[in-house]
């Protein structure tokens, strides 16, 4: 965790007390983003947070269970923000485009939620992340409104729906890992998801 991420941490001791359970959600988002979603253990995240070891367990009962209250926020936030972007284009065309910003934009934003909702895995299957199908929802919508009439019978939107969210995470994931370089001359990914979604709807 970098020095500005600790000291941001350690200013909220004064009250967090009173609220462990969202200093607690702050350092796993934190600590996820310096050493991934499995890269860390409970008592990290309590040390993170100033508390003792045994303090996180009064508001979560493992790991697990914090790690799947970061996801579950970080879809609906997620889903909020698709959202928020589909409704305020003049356009379908447009909200699709921004709603491609909108995710890429909350990979760089929060890269430890992002992380954790993608790539966590519990060591037991649970119940309850929620948000996934919330975040999915308003890019189908806007797909099958761009779809020409006499083609929505053949082409399902939320196959093509699939394949622009698995376009957009991979570049995401490029550009987390620093790809393509710099210097690379490679247009920006927002234009690079732009264009392979352009091209994707066009073929249909």
């Amino acid at each position: 965790m970098s020095k500005t991420d600790t000291s941001d941490l350690q200013a909220r001791r004064g009250y967090h007390h009173g609220n462990l359970r969202e200093a607690l959600v702050s350092a796993a988002r934190l600590l996820s983003a310096e050493k991934g979603p499995h890269g860390f253990t409970m008592a990290e995240a309590a040390r993170a947070a100033g508390v003792s070891a045994s303090a996180p367990y009064r508001h979560f009962k493992d790991r697990d269970a914090l790690m799947a209250e970061l996801c579950r926020r970080g879809f609906e936030e997620f889903a909020r923000r698709l959202g928020t972007a589909f409704q305020s284009a003049a356009s379908t065309k447009d909200g699709l485009t921004l709603m491609g910003r909108a995710y890429l934009g909350f990979a760089r934003d929060d890269p430890g939620t992002y992380a954790a909702m993608f790539s966590y895995r519990p060591d037991q299957p649970r119940e309850g992340v929620g948000g996934k199908d919330e975040a999915f929802a308003p890019l189908v919508e806007a797909i099958a409104r761009l779809l020409p009439a006499d083609r929505r019978e053949g082409v399902s939107p939320r196959l093509m729906a699939l394949e622009v969210w698995a376009m957009s995470h991979g570049l995401a994931g490029l550009e987390r890992a620093g790809l393509p370089g710099p210097g690379s001359g490679a247009p920006p990914a927002e234009v690079v998801l732009e264009d392979a979604v352009g091209r994707l709807i066009r073929g249909a």
